[in-house]
């Protein structure tokens, strides 16, 4: 995982630490413990990926796994995805703008900073979209960084439409990537509008 940090503590500190107590001696090398856990944590996720982009969760529980390469978040509390601004030069100029944010009871973060759910919701803010996104026996949603998001089921609810796709393969630009079985309901003649990041009521003639 690239740059992230739990609580004050970089992973890169919690992977040594489990990494310490792995190897310190024990009378049963088949139970040592390998993972190390934090409670109510704030973690910020920059993708090596997805270089513009930033995650920021709060979490009551972090356990970091490094046999599996993998961090797991329970007790989830917030999560966002930010955009962040880049200057005339091109360098990042410190400040962000919310993007989307995420709605899980826990996540796993695997080695490629990928994040994998039974089920979430995502909100994309520009879009003024809601996704819920379900996993199945097919597989979990998963968010791939510099990619997109995928899940076997989910259902799009928009300003002025509603959606079925399944699968789902999507990009934070409100592109389908991949041939799904789509079944929209547009409403011409929906009440609100996308203005901004925000649902307002339509103007009327």
């Amino acid at each position: 995982m690239n740059l992230t940090r739990l609580g004050g503590l970089t992973l890169a500190g919690i992977l040594g630490a489990s990494l310490l107590f792995t190897l310190l001696p024990t009378g049963n090398r088949a139970g040592a413990q390998t993972a190390a856990t934090l409670q109510d944590v704030s973690l910020d996720l920059y993708p090596a990926r997805d270089q513009d982009a930033v995650w920021t969760f709060t979490a009551r529980q972090v356990t970091n796994d490094p046999v599996k390469g993998e961090t797991t978040l329970t007790g989830l509390g917030t999560g966002e995805r930010l955009l962040r601004d880049r200057g005339l030069d091109g360098a990042f100029s410190g400040e962000e703008h919310l993007d989307a944010r995420l709605l899980a009871q826990g996540i796993t973060i695997d080695s490629q900073d990928n994040m994998l759910m039974p089920q979430a919701k995502l909100q994309l803010v520009k879009e003024c979209a809601d996704i819920v996104l379900t996993g199945t026996r097919d597989g979990p949603v998963k968010i791939e960084q510099g990619y997109g998001f995928t899940a076997p089921k989910a259902t799009v609810n928009s300003a002025s439409m509603t959606a079925d796709i399944e699968p789902l393969a999507m990009d934070y630009d409100f592109n389908i990537l991949k041939d799904a079985a789509v079944h929209m309901r547009a409403d011409l003649d929906a009440p609100e509008v996308c203005l901004d990041g925000q649902r307002v009521p339509a103007r009327t003639p």
